[in-house]
């Protein structure tokens, strides 16, 4: 009896060890190929857009022309605070990038922003708007004064949910 109870003991311990290893700050996410990495600055906006999805039969009534509003939540997930600030981005500079990203597609038909005629899903856009966001911070640096060096305005990761509805949306995330 004894040797079962410490057959039992020693799975339950282990089972605990490798679900703690699991839930680690820095395993990985079975739901995303990114690192849970501590620091996320999350802002939000939405934009109104007009579409179609060209006629596809896949999409039944939604592949005529109509009208969508989409709420963008943004998360910029990083490792680490920027130094002498301690913020992972300036929340106001956040929020200007994103507007000016969604400037493109705010009031406007996808159908004519995107000419060859891709399907703008809520997925495709998420990815876009990503994007967007990505390449606008690669073009951006910080100058050290101490130093007059530059550096990344942001490393890490930019996560967009895109939500079509209050029980639908999509969400992609990449590296800068």
């Amino acid at each position: 009896m004894k040797t079962i109870y410490s057959i039992v003991l020693l799975s339950v311990s282990l089972f605990l060890f490798l679900h703690q290893v699991k839930s680690s700050p820095l395993s990985t996410s079975s739901s995303s190929s990114s690192v849970n990495l501590p620091y996320t600055l999350g802002i939000r906006d939405s934009i109104m857009i007009a579409h179609s999805f060209h006629d596809h039969p896949a999409f039944g009534p939604a592949g005529k022309l109509h009208g969508a509003t989409y709420t963008c939540d943004v998360e910029f997930i990083t490792d680490k605070l920027q130094d002498k600030v301690n913020w992972v981005l300036d929340i106001g500079y956040a929020s200007e990038l994103l507007s000016e990203v969604l400037s493109q597609y705010n009031m406007k038909n996808l159908d004519e922003v995107f000419k060859d005629g891709e399907f703008t899903t809520t997925e495709f856009m998420a990815r876009r708007i990503q994007m967007d966001l990505a390449e606008k911070l690669r073009n951006c640096s910080n100058t050290n004064g101490d130093h007059g060096s530059k550096s990344p305005l942001f490393e890490g990761r930019i996560r967009v949910k895109l939500y079509e509805s209050h029980k639908a949306w999509a969400t992609y995330e990449g590296q800068v």
